[in-house]
This record gives C-alpha cells, structure tokens and sequence, in this order.
C-alpha cells in the first residue's frame, strides 16, 4: 500500500466530514487507506463517520489519548509506505497526494515534508515551516527579534521567512497539522513521543527524523487549514498545554545547557503563556459580545445550491449584504476574482463544492488581493455551509 491517511478527532465531526470528502477526492488512483482515531468525542463522531464513510477504518477510543498517542496507535495499525498525519479541520486539493508521493519518490532523503497551510483568508501560515527553536532561536522567537527582523538568516530563523515560500526548500520543523512520512524514517526515528499530550510533538519529531540522517523539507502544494477548531484557544488549559509542551521540548533536548540558559528560556516561557492567555481571553469577549464583523458574501455555484445558501444566510446573517453569482469552473474559471476591486464590498466567499474543485478553491483563496476574504463551503450532499468560525446547517 502506498499511501496511509491519519486523522486524530475530537468534537469536530463536520469539519472532519469535509476533510474526508477532500482525501477521497485526493486519493483517487492511489492505493491508500484512512485510519481515523476518535479522542472520545462526546458529538457523536464515530457513528456520524461510520455511516456516512464505510471505507475509513474508526478507531473508536474511549478516553482522550491526546494527539501523540492517537496517532501512534492508527500508526501501528497502518500499513502504506507513506504515512500522512493530517489534522480534521483541514482541506486537500484534488492533486495533493499526487505531489508529495511524487517528490518522495523522487527524494530517497526526505523522511518527511509539509505543505503550503493556507488560513481562511488565504494567508500563508508562518507554522508551514519552522527551523528548530535551539535556545537562540527559542529566544529570539520570544524576545520578539524574529518578529522585528522576519527575513534575518539570524534572527527570524524561527519561522524561516527568509525562504520563497513558492520554492520548494528544506526545512526542520514541519506542522503536526499536515505530516507526509516515510514510514522507514519513521521506524528509524520512533513514533510520537506520548509525553507530549498535545502540541510540541511535531517538533520532536521533526527533529529526530533530521538526527535519525534524514532531511525534513517544504513542499509548496497547498492546503488549507483553519486552524485549532478542535481547541478552545482561549481557555486556560490550551495556553497551559501549548507552552508546557514547549518547556518540555526544551528540557527534552537542552537539558544539558547551563542554568543561565536555560533559567531564561523557562522564564520566558512561562512569561509569553500569561501573556497569550490575557490576549486570548480578550478575543474571546469580543467574540462574546458580538464584535465580530456581519457576514457580506459573495456566494458562487449552482442556481440550487445558491438558493439553499440564501436561506441559510436569511437565518443566520440576515444583516449582511450578499452576491450571489450562478457559476462553475467552466463559466467561471475565476470566480470571485471576476469582480475585481468590487471585491472589496464582501468578506466572505462562498463555493458551492460540487460547482468547484478543492484545487480551484484553494487557488482562488490564496490569488485574493490583500487577503480580505475568507472562504465558506457549501456542499448539497452535506447540506452545510462551513466557515471558520461556525458550521450553518440547511434544513
């Protein structure tokens, strides 16, 4: 086999629903499998998956066993050559798993490689790669050097700006949102370590697949993630795993620098988890009061499915102002980009996913001048309309 998909849940069975219809697409002509480890979810996952995707293998868990050891138990349990560590709230282009088998192949080196993460917006997300946070990189990323010098071979080593990031590049650290393996770095390297209960593992790993003699590289195919809708981000416990994980890390690997080191490190540490804990909960109020901007979308796809998406927008933003424009790829190869500077009247778009591919979607989105659209899907099969920051249902 060549190919095995592994996605770890909990609680986002309709994000995870439209990841697996993008790797169905994806794995066309590939001898591939989908292994899903659900945490214990308490939204009714399993059986939701089970009935709506017979060919993927659940895993139903019956406690939380957090990412590391979710994913190394469906490790255990695959069998392709290449083993994809894929997040739920993520979605792959028709030709994604094309590409990365192709350049693994073609790259006896690679143990393993991450994608072009494009957020909502169509942004380029930093964490696309990263270089190893050794204790100057680790400080710089703190101190705030990385952010004032982003393109400093340096200072801004963290996020490795410097790099083309429409080159393909090698990097250290990949995104444990989107992990394209070889299953015999891996054995070589060693699974997960489960220490790590989230966050901080794809920096482990990434990082003992280079000292196991393998190069980690940069693959500019795109996906797009929306980033953490399985995790409340302004909750104490995420900020406090998210920054344990990273002293953990540290203590892991730097445990031999002396104590002027690594005093620092740790205090910073703990100094940027106060801070991105108070920062996080002001977010949070602003979303509970209702600071967020109404919806004004442009809606694309077919006359049915444009109809349903208005009566979902009656309900759920009747204040916003909305386009809607009867079109496919052949009528409308450039969709939302077709209305030039008129864009700028919306902050939404919306694709009617059977008027579209994932491909075309993702290419649009990243095209967008200045980023000021975020995309929304609508699928007739599904009868969802999904967006980064709620999941709409048509009745």
């Amino acid at each position: 086999m060549k190919l095995s998909v592994v996605i770890v849940n909990y609680n986002v069975k309709y994000y995870l629903e439209q990841c697996l219809h993008s790797v169905e697409k994806a794995s066309v002509g590939i001898d591939s499998e989908t292994i899903v480890i659900d945490n214990a979810s308490s939204d009714n996952s399993v059986a939701y998956i089970k009935e709506r995707f017979p060919n993927v293998k659940v895993i139903d868990s019956k406690e939380n066993l957090g990412f590391a050891r979710g994913n190394n138990l469906a490790i255990m349990q695959s069998k392709g050559e290449y083993i994809l560590l894929l997040n739920p709230d993520t979605i792959v282009a028709e030709h994604t798993f094309t590409d990365f088998i192709d350049f693994m192949d073609s790259h006896p080196d690679a143990g393993g490689c991450g994608a072009y993460m494009l957020r909502t917006d169509g942004s380029f997300a930093l964490e696309s790669r990263r270089g190893l946070p050794t204790p100057f990189v680790a400080f710089c990323k703190m101190s705030g050097l990385a952010k004032l010098f982003p393109k400093s071979k340096i200072f801004g080593r963290y996020y490795m700006r410097y790099l083309n990031e429409h080159e393909v590049n090698p990097i250290e650290i990949m995104s444990g949102a989107y992990m394209f393996l070889r299953r015999v770095a891996l054995e070589k390297s060693g699974l997960l370590d489960e220490d790590f209960f989230m966050y901080g593992e794809d920096i482990d790993l990434s990082y003992r697949i280079l000292k196991s003699g393998y190069k980690n590289y940069y693959l500019p195919s795109p996906i797009l993630h929306y980033k953490g809708e399985s995790t409340e981000k302004s909750s104490y416990r995420y900020v406090h795993t998210f920054y344990q994980a990273m002293q953990l890390f540290f203590n892991k690997h730097y445990s031999h620098y002396s104590l002027l080191v690594s005093l620092p490190i740790n205090i910073a540490i703990w100094s940027r988890a106060i801070l991105a804990y108070v920062g996080n909960q002001f977010r949070h109020r602003k979303t509970v009061i209702n600071l967020i901007p109404t919806m004004h979308c442009i809606v694309i796809g077919s006359a049915q499915a444009n109809a349903r998406v208005s009566k979902i927008l009656e309900n759920k933003s009747s204040k916003g102002k909305h386009l809607f424009i009867e079109g496919n790829e052949t009528t409308l190869p450039q969709g939302h980009l077709s209305l030039g500077t008129d864009i700028g009247k919306y902050n939404t778009v919306i694709y009617d996913t059977d008027s579209y591919t994932y491909s075309t979607m993702l290419n649009l989105l990243k095209n967008t001048p200045e980023h000021k659209l975020r995309l929304g899907t609508y699928s007739a099969k599904t009868k969802k309309l999904i967006t980064e920051d709620a999941i709409y249902k048509h009745q």
